[in-house]
């Protein structure tokens, strides 16, 4: 999701090639070739292929994106504070809390049942994310202020997943996460990237 909401934020032409969890696909010997890890997402573009959700939507901003604001110029203060933002929401949010929920939640015959390990991670989650809430309450529209950024599409595609797994919202959050989902950008990733899910759940 991230990366296809990138692509539209940014107005580019793209080839989607939808290849869903667990499916099996990144098992084959030419996803091999695209990515060893054989994890999603995957950008190809022209002879340079990237991994990694938030490495992609840095480089489309930064590559495409000049003067849109969604990825701060290189070597600004705008731009620490940007990678900041990232790291935080990737690593906070995401791998050591949402991603423990699923792994020993929706995974457990895969990875084994902790239920001690979901629950703190939900705690963990909560924590964290209350700093978010406590930001957002000085009355900025996105994470770093008035200006849309790609730590917008990755905290709001956490916050999403964490809605998926009821976790109750403040009013700050939830304003924030309505205003993001209304862009038009995100409805047209999620058509495409949704597609695939038959459950309908949120993924990354």
């Amino acid at each position: 999701m991230r990366a296809h909401w990138a692509l539209h934020e940014l107005g580019l032409d793209y080839e989607p090639r939808l290849v869903a969890s667990r499916s099996g696909e990144t098992a084959t010997e030419e996803f091999g070739r695209l990515n060893p890890k054989r994890k999603i997402p995957v950008l190809a573009d022209g002879d340079f292929t990237l991994t990694e959700s938030a490495a992609i939507v840095t480089y489309l901003g930064e590559t495409y994106g000049r003067g849109t604001g969604l990825v701060p110029d290189s070597g600004t203060r705008e731009r620490a504070r940007y990678d900041e933002a990232c790291f935080f929401v990737m690593m906070e949010l995401d791998a050591h809390t949402l991603y423990v929920v699923r792994r020993h939640q929706d995974m457990a015959a895969l990875y084994g049942e902790a239920p001690n390990a979901v629950r703190e991670a939900f705690a963990g989650f909560d924590r964290q994310v209350s700093t978010v809430e406590a930001a957002l309450g000085d009355g900025r529209q996105h994470l770093l202020g008035d200006t849309f950024t790609g730590a917008d599409i990755l905290l709001a595609t956490c916050l999403q997943w964490a809605t998926f797994y009821g976790r109750a919202l403040g009013d700050p959050l939830s304003a924030y996460l309505g205003r993001v989902m209304s862009r038009p950008a995100y409805r047209r990733a999620a058509a495409i990237n949704y597609s695939i899910l038959p459950d309908g759940s949120p993924r990354k």
